[in-house]
């Protein structure tokens, strides 16, 4: 009873303080319901008839009713402040390594150059059996996480069990603070050509870009430079301002923001001497492009400085903000969205005009508003950045899918590392022939059994010959194809040869030079970088893309 009058009374005091703060106009609906949840809630605690817990009600209650309004307001209880604060930071307390589960076991997928998990010789594919002496079976990638984290200089014991080794055995890992790079690769391209890749928009993002491109600068004559935002969630806003502000000039507005707080409201300049304002530029983009990301190329864009190239952009054109709670812990709420430079908004998604199932749906293209940009190019608001080049995406076959998903690559790229002390370097390595055979020895034995498209509209006809009373008459023939099917998707294995070698030599190549070197396997294959070299490359056909805006305006 005392527990749960205590939780009562946390409750009144915490929603006493936001009356103070304002809702004015909503004061008695907001009192109303306020009390009916106190009530609720204290009876429910008092008379149900198995044992609560009180905090996880709370939780429950706290998280569905801030998911009815969008998906990036969100509770933040104190057990969790440190994983927010890495996606800000980019730095925790912790061994440094990614991990994964399979069959109920925790694994390390990739450990981090230069950090505790790789100083003291964890390898991807190492099972976690222990951790401090107590079982890690059955516990999630969560679960683990939470006790590999803690503050830097502290040990965690761990007992291992690796491929290849008889025996499990101990490592003594000793934390540090581990900072992911959020520029964890530039280099040169092509002649002339620098290449950047950003990870994400963590705090002194931008001072890492400078120095990358100054890097550059001093190894040779940059002529062009290639930012890569393909797959960056976004981040803290100044520092898309700060990114932007690298290229354009001082005292311009790269965005502004506008909510139900009018007060709130801001511009947002930039604020230094820029880096270089005459650098050509392209900025990469992709699907999983979004806010901070959305931000920087969809203000290139809009100032006609650099050439966006990829496809639609994300669509999150909406503002958080972090409010402290009692008890150390924090609300992200949505409090505005933001406007770029041709003042457009890129938000695609109305989360506050929901469909009757409670779904969400796009801003249609034909209801889409064109905006300019400084030279006057038409570009449209209402769902992400459209590029100026829009290429199509990778798309990858159904059997890379399926031997991806059941990690046969990883496993097989384990097992290479395991045979071959070294390779050549990242750009020189290749997955040949005589490899490849190898990696379809290791396959003889494993089930990668997928579906093709093909199949399904097999299936499909068969289904509806069943309904039509037709599958008598054409039984035979839609045997006949289904053996030529799997006669044909036998030859999958070699017809998807080329893609297949792509991700095996990137995955290799991640065991000898991580990150780094997996970034630079990866553009090898890049299409969509190709394409960024060409227009560098050619100095006309990037100007007249920049001023390409007559045809739109006569039309």
């Amino acid at each position: 009873m005392k527990k749960v009058k205590k939780y009562a009374l946390i409750i009144s005091i915490v929603f006493t303080s936001v009356f103070s703060v304002g809702f004015v106009d909503n004061y008695f609906e907001i009192s109303k319901n306020l009390d009916i949840f106190t009530t609720l809630f204290k009876e429910l605690n008092i008379i149900y008839v198995d044992e609560t817990d009180p905090g996880k009600l709370m939780k429950t209650a706290i998280d569905a009713m801030l998911e009815s309004l969008d998906p990036y307001t969100s509770f933040i209880p104190e057990s969790e402040k440190e994983d927010f604060e890495f996606m800000t930071t980019g730095q925790y307390g912790g061994i440094g390594a990614i991990i994964t589960t399979r069959d109920g076991w925790v694994y390390v997928s990739e450990p981090y150059e230069g950090f505790p998990a790789q100083k003291a010789g964890l390898l991807p594919g190492d099972k976690f059996l222990e951790i401090d002496g107590v079982s890690a079976e059955g516990k999630t990638t969560k679960d683990v996480s939470n006790v590999l984290k803690g503050q830097p200089n502290t040990s965690v014991m761990v007992l291992i069990e690796r491929p290849g080794v008889e025996k499990p055995f101990e490592v003594n890992l000793i934390r540090e603070e581990v900072k992911v790079s959020s520029v964890p690769y530039s280099a040169y391209v092509s002649d002339g050509i620098g290449y950047v890749k950003m990870k994400s928009f963590t705090r002194n993002v931008s001072k890492e870009i400078i120095e990358a491109i100054n890097d550059l600068k001093k190894e040779s004559t940059l002529e062009g430079l290639i930012l890569d935002l393909r797959d960056n969630p976004g981040g803290l806003l100044n520092e898309a301002i700060r990114t932007t502000n690298i290229f354009v000039e001082k005292g311009v507005e790269v965005v502004n923001t506008k909510g139900k707080i009018k007060d709130w409201d801001k511009s947002y300049l930039t604020r230094s001497v820029p880096l270089d304002t005459n650098l050509p530029v392209v900025v990469l983009i992709n699907s999983r492009s979004a806010s901070a990301s959305e931000i920087v190329s969809g203000a290139i864009q809009d100032f006609d400085r650099g050439i966006v190239i990829g496809q639609r952009s994300f669509g999150k054109g909406l503002v958080q903000q972090t409010r402290k709670l009692s008890y150390n812990s924090q609300l992200k709420v949505t409090i505005s969205k933001y406007y770029i430079p041709s003042g457009r908004c890129i938000q695609a998604l109305d989360y506050s005009n929901r469909n009757e199932d409670g779904s969400v749906g796009k801003v249609p293209d034909s209801l889409r508003t064109a905006f300019t940009t400084k030279n006057g190019r038409i570009v449209y608001d209402g769902g992400g950045i459209t590029p100026d080049i829009e290429l199509e995406p990778k798309k990858y076959s159904n059997i890379l899918r399926s031997i991806v998903s059941k990690q046969f690559i990883f496993d097989y790229a384990n097992q290479y590392f395991r045979n071959h002390d070294t390779i050549a370097s990242p750009v020189s390595f290749d997955f040949d022939s005589l490899m490849y055979n190898d990696f379809k020895q290791f396959l003889t034995d494993k089930d990668y059994e997928y579906q093709t498209n093909t199949e399904k509209a097999i299936e499909d006809l068969e289904d509806e010959a069943e309904k039509e009373k037709y599958a008598e008459d054409i039984q035979q023939e839609i045997d006949d194809l289904i053996a030529k099917m799997e006669r044909s998707k036998n030859n999958d294995i070699d017809r998807y040869r080329n893609e297949i070698s792509e991700i095996l030599e990137l995955e290799i190549v991640k065991r000898y030079y991580y990150q780094k070197g997996a970034i630079a396997s990866s553009l090898k294959h890049d299409d969509e970088l190709e394409e960024a070299i060409d227009i560098l490359e050619n100095m006309d056909r990037y100007r007249s893309i920049l001023t390409d805006y007559k045809q739109e305006n006569e039309e």
